[in-house]
């Protein structure tokens, strides 16, 4: 009885301990709250939980030595594109409601504007993948790739061929990926790309004895960089799934955006590439002025003014959920999101609510059918609560929409690989796409449209009707919204 007693005595000091660890180590109240909710109502597995899940490593050794290979080359990416970035915020390029996100940007996340640049927008893999090819056939230098899912299908051979031909021309070819998404790459293939003289580094290589920590913390972005002026950015992943010029009976239809950058903006995913890989990487690429494309004195054919919203475990703000929150708060008549897990929390909620009740224009375009249960029933909670105060929802019905984009009023347009959830702004390393342009907000915002012809809305009146259990099984599962 007394070894009893000592046992609970123990135990107890231990969860007091824990749970002064979540309370000093996490930001947000909320997350705070589940964990240590989840620590006491379900002993022991709560606590490998969040030791497994929970612990902030934006705060650990582990990324604050990403953070001190990082810092030189911002101060040399910064000093070189401050004075640049400030003529363009002063020149008239991009509306003045929007100076207040941009300037943030441009100090929480040293990513300058950038004014020389063509931009296109790429909808689906059908225009992605043959701009690709032909973009990477023309490189003469360098090729930096870095990909959440690389897959060894047709697509990713076809890639895999240019990048073996251009690496046996003498062209310095680097290739990035992220060893759990791109899981099931396996070890020929990557061998072939080596044998042949591409570079590889699996980003965050999960090992047994750190599985969960490395399956937790994941490298989502999608990135090329092709010799310092062409890049690609977006949602789109290297994979036979994000194209549907295939013929196949069983082939679901997948809705993504990506876009191509010719111009200035480039250097900015250079520089995160060049951290990325450093970080990953035991061949380490020095800092070079071959990388970065020195024209901010020309123009190129157009002049769409680009700004990145890059963060991760290894920024010290999450530089991408603030930049939304500034981007919906800028809005003056509309707001267009489309997103594919839509749990965003509560101040995003209330941005969004506050638009609404302004008597903005707010529509979210949401998948018919998610692919997780739970996220699903989530992101259904934070649905009953905007159609309560008038936004309007729509169901994509043709296949899996998996674009993460928003349109704000005819200006700006977001384009990246940030979903609208916790996960994106608190776990995975992300990038979006800031396009200050007319051009291309309304290009996204037409594309939107379409969509919506392709999609049914939600009506209030049935979807707050059904039945009180669905509703209480929602709210519930929106408490977990943190874990998922």
């Amino acid at each position: 009885m007394t070894w009893f007693i000592a046992v609970q005595i123990v135990y107890a000091i231990f969860i007091i301990f824990v749970i002064m660890r979540v309370l000093y180590d996490t930001r947000s109240s909320t997350k705070a709250l589940a964990y240590i909710l989840f620590i006491i109502f379900v002993p022991i597995i709560g606590v490998l939980f969040y030791f497994s899940f929970g612990i902030n490593y934006r705060k650990r050794k582990l990324y604050s030595k990403k953070l001190i290979l990082d810092e030189p080359l911002r101060k040399r990416i910064q000093q070189k594109m401050n004075t640049y970035s400030e003529s363009i915020s002063n020149s008239g390029l991009i509306a003045e409601k929007h100076h207040t996100l941009s300037e943030f940007v441009r100090r929480a996340g040293s990513s300058p504007l950038t004014a020389n640049n063509q931009v296109k927008l790429l909808l689906n893999g059908e225009e992605k993948f043959p701009e690709l090819l032909k973009a990477l056939s023309q490189a003469k230098f360098h090729i930096h790739l870095e990909y959440y899912i690389y897959e060894n299908d047709v697509t990713g051979n076809a890639v895999a061929e240019i990048l073996i031909q251009k690496a046996q021309e003498g062209v310095e070819v680097r290739f990035m990926y992220d060893d759990f998404g791109s899981h099931g790459l396996g070890k020929d293939f990557i061998k072939k790309l080596q044998d042949a003289g591409v570079q590889t580094a699996p980003f965050f290589k999960i090992k047994w004895y750190a599985l969960a920590n490395r399956l937790n913390y994941r490298n989502h972005r999608k990135i090329i960089i092709i010799d310092g002026i062409v890049s690609f950015v977006g949602g789109i992943n290297m994979s036979d799934r994000y194209r549907n010029d295939f013929e196949s009976s069983n082939h679901l239809f997948w809705r993504d955006t990506h876009i191509m950058i010719t111009g200035q903006a480039s250097a900015y995913l250079q520089n995160l590439f060049i951290c990325d890989w450093n970080f990953c990487s035991a061949n380490k690429l020095d800092y070079d002025s071959s990388y970065f494309l020195d024209d901010t004195q020309n123009s190129v054919l157009e002049n769409d003014v680009v700004q990145f919203a890059a963060s991760g475990p290894d920024s010290i703000q999450p530089v991408i959920f603030y930049s939304l929150l500034e981007a919906i708060g800028s809005a003056k008549k509309s707001i267009y999101i489309t997103s594919p897990y839509f749990i965003p929390g509560e101040s995003l909620m209330d941005s969004l609510i506050i638009a609404i009740q302004a008597g903005l224009d707010v529509k979210l375009l949401i998948p018919g059918e998610s692919d997780s249960v739970m996220v699903n029933a989530a992101a259904s909670a934070y649905y009953t609560e905007l159609l309560n105060y008038g936004a309007k929802i729509y169901k994509y019905n043709k296949g899996f929409v998996h674009a993460k984009t928003m349109v704000v009023d005819d200006d700006l347009a977001v384009v990246g690989s940030a979903n609208m959830d916790y996960r994106s702004f608190d776990l995975n390393f992300e990038v979006n796409a800031l396009i200050y342009s007319k051009k291309i907000a309304n290009q996204l915002k037409d594309a939107f449209e379409e969509d919506l012809k392709e999609s049914s809305e939600i009506h209030a009146a049935n979807w707050l009707n059904r039945p009180k259990y669905i509703h209480i099984w929602e709210k519930f599962v929106r408490l977990l919204s943190p874990f998922l």
